[in-house]
């Protein structure tokens, strides 16, 4: 096997499945007509053969990569029902932080998702997750040296393959989930096809009373309702032996409460009004995502292509308690955020002789951003004090319009049967309220040592415009003389982030059951960005450090044989920052005098993370499993800002599956979950730190019983 096709290293499943959900993964045999079967298999082979198509776009030469499947996710104590982001978690390098939040390899945010090859634009930052995992036929968590073909947002890239009526054949599944916190989470899917079409559709409902992290250590928090929804579909259909259509389209449309934190006490008066009950405030927020691509996929002569036109929909609102905000803050406002991008994305593969491949394409993306601020707050006298109790209207709107182009070639070269050398070339710019650019060089070696052994080495010049949908362009002044007033230092829009990327690892089998991994990582970065939430609404916005410096190294160990699998990822880590110079009306001016002068470490910036399994099949019907998340801690205020890290934490999780034969309509599947098994209460966050605006403790101990019935 030539080196490219082993992914370029560190390609570890989470786990074999066992025997009983291969079996539910199968679908059932119908009786057809012997010219119909036939004509349904060749069907079939041309859609198997545009995938391979497909993925002979993407190369991995010189990355990192981590493979999650539909199997592997059945195996997590939530199965299909896991969220995106806690899947993603199990994987090397990754950690959690509060709202759903990850961070990978020390970087803030920064995730490009892809679906079937095709880029889904990023939505505003919140609590909720906009794709579902029910989705999921594979995903690969791309890191460290990516190709030319991977840019712009590149922390990691999650590149989901769906699953297809064409592979499933034609059925569905019904399902709920519910246990602690009054969680109810029912889904249905249905798939299928009929000649040259094929289609894939997913919906799900979610509520409970657990919805963002709890501000308190109590086991219940306050007034954190959600109800969330989500749907996904994928309809597809071949055009000719060499060439296919497919429509992809998703909606997620959140709702949650904001839990309180009781026993605060008012910071202003508001009228004759000098107390307020903090367990009584009414702050609400509301996410919405919407999205949809149209991509032609197929071969031209040697060439394979992929070229799509999408169009993405985000939007935020948050909703505050007017007066219960104006007296605990001295300001609360009505915050909205709205970002509608359009893109178009072209990709090549296109075989030069018999030992390079060549790839090129292009990334065209136009965004109109908006956000709004209808703000309520005191006057201030010159000290900042409050000088009346009766409040003032300020309302604070911007809209911004931003454009993106980039373009790649690389090319893909098989030295021997031993080397594969992959460089190429990217072109990046993007257009705000000026103009930024950067050619970016790409080069990624694999050495196939044995049969056992293969390693890795890459380096990757990265351009990273700040994310639009992140940016508001706050009017200062009118503040002044408020109880919101701030110092506007005239720094107030993000720049582009550039940074030089090293990576190395190596990847050694064991016999037919082990799978070790170790790569190491160092980034250079100047103008880095960083993400924070400013104020009582729970958004994000983006500011730049000067200058950063990431390093790290991950540990992978994955087992698999017979009835039982295991993994175990470690990695350890750290990312410093120095001298904000963007956004800096946000940040403390002590805190900002300091971080001038000293590396400080990132908020987000966790030393060593951990996560790991193990799953046991009993027989054909029945299997167990226990999985882990450990973490020393993310950053806190100490002597200097973050300059300490809160406690270390430990999160066990265990389940049990068991499916029950229902004779001739098949069989049920049930499976029992224990999260945070444990009971532990640890935080995520304690409200102190640079752009950190609230604690937020993990969820409780919980009971949760998922039934899933396939037809």
């Amino acid at each position: 096997m030539k080196p490219s096709l082993l992914a370029a290293s560190l390609a570890l499943a989470l786990a074999v499945p066992s025997p009983s959900v291969l079996a539910a993964d199968t679908p059932a045999a119908t009786a057809l007509p012997q010219e119909s079967h036939a004509q349904n298999l060749s069907v079939i082979d041309v859609s198997a053969a545009l995938d391979q198509a497909r993925n002979a776009l993407s190369p991995d030469t010189g990355s990192s990569q981590y493979v999650i499947d539909h199997k592997a996710i059945a195996q997590l104590p939530l199965g299909a029902s896991t969220p995106m982001n806690q899947v993603l978690l199990q994987a090397p390098g990754v950690v959690q932080d509060s709202y759903g939040g990850l961070h990978v390899r020390g970087d803030h945010a920064n995730l490009q998702y892809r679906i079937n090859g095709v880029i889904i634009p990023e939505s505003i930052s919140g609590f909720g997750q906009t794709l579902d995992t029910r989705t999921i036929q594979t995903v690969k968590l791309l890191d460290g040296a990516l190709p030319a073909q991977y840019g712009l947002r590149t922390a990691a890239v999650v590149d989901i393959t769906t699953r297809s009526g064409h592979e499933l054949g034609n059925g569905g599944s019904v399902g709920i989930t519910g246990g602690s916190f009054g969680t109810l989470n029912p889904n249905a899917s249905i798939w299928g096809n009929a000649d040259r079409w094929s289609w894939f559709f997913t919906g799900n409902t979610m509520e409970n009373d657990a919805g963002i992290e709890n501000p308190t250590a109590s086991r219940k928090p306050i007034h954190d309702h959600t109800n969330q929804a989500r749907g996904f579909g994928d309809i597809s259909y071949l055009i000719n032996d060499s060439t296919r259509l497919s429509f992809l389209f998703g909606v997620s449309n959140n709702r949650f409460e904001i839990p309180n934190n009781p026993n605060q006490q008012p910071a202003f008066g508001y009228l004759d009004t000098v107390d307020f009950d903090s367990a009584a405030l009414n702050e609400r927020q509301r996410e919405n995502t919407r999205f949809g691509v149209l991509a032609l996929q197929g071969k031209m002569g040697a060439t394979n292509y992929q070229v799509s036109l999408g169009q993405r929909y985000t939007s935020v609102v948050y909703s505050p308690d007017r007066i219960g905000e104006l007296m605990f803050n001295g300001i609360a406002s009505d915050v909205g955020r709205s970002n509608r991008a359009s893109t178009l994305q072209a990709d090549f593969a296109m075989p030069m002789g018999s030992s390079h491949t060549l790839r090129y394409g292009l990334y065209g993306s136009f965004e109109r951003a908006a956000s709004g601020n209808d703000a309520w707050v005191f006057p201030a006298d010159a000290d900042g004090n409050q000088a009346s109790t009766t409040p003032l209207n300020i309302l604070d709107n911007s809209r911004l319009i931003a454009r993106t182009w980039s373009a790649y070639v690389q090319d893909e070269w098989n030295i021997g049967e031993d080397w594969t050398l992959n460089y190429g070339l990217r072109g990046d710019q993007y257009q705000l309220t000026r103009t930024e650019s950067q050619l970016s060089p790409r080069l990624g070696l694999v050495w196939q040592a044995s049969d056992s052994t293969v390693v890795h080495a890459g380096y990757s010049r990265y351009f990273t415009p700040p994310a639009t949908e992140m940016i508001a362009s706050s009017n200062i002044a009118k503040f002044d003389g408020t109880t919101n007033a701030v110092a506007d230092t005239g720094n107030n829009i993000p720049l582009a982030e550039r940074s030089d990327y090293f990576d190395a690892g190596i990847q050694q089998s064991i016999g037919t059951a082990w799978t070790i991994g170790v790569d190491a990582y160092y980034r250079k970065v100047q103008r880095l960005q960083d993400e924070g939430q400013f104020g009582s609404a729970l958004v994000y916005s983006t500011f730049n450090y000067a200058a950063g410096r990431v390093k790290g190294v991950e540990f992978t160990v994955n087992y698999a044989q017979g009835p039982l699998s295991a993994y175990f990822n470690a990695s350890l880590g750290k990312a410093i920052g120095k001298r904000i110079i963007t956004s800096q009306y946000n940040f403390d001016p002590a805190d900002l005098t300091y971080v001038d002068n000293h590396w400080i470490q990132l908020d987000h910036d966790q030393k060593l993370t951990s996560s790991g399994g193990i799953h046991y099949a009993w027989d054909d019907q029945t299997r167990v499993g226990a999985d882990y998340l450990f973490g020393s801690g993310l950053r806190k205020d100490g002597d200097v800002p973050n300059g300490a890290s809160l406690p270390a934490y430990f999160q066990l999780n265990l389940n049990v599956a068991h499916d029950f034969m229902l004779g001739d309509n098949g069989k049920l599947h049930t499976q029992l979950a224990l999260l945070n098994a444990l009971d532990r209460s640890y935080a995520l966050r304690d409200g102190s730190g640079i752009g950190v605006g609230a604690p937020q403790f993990a969820p409780r101990r919980g009971v949760y019983l998922s039934v899933q019935k396939d037809f």
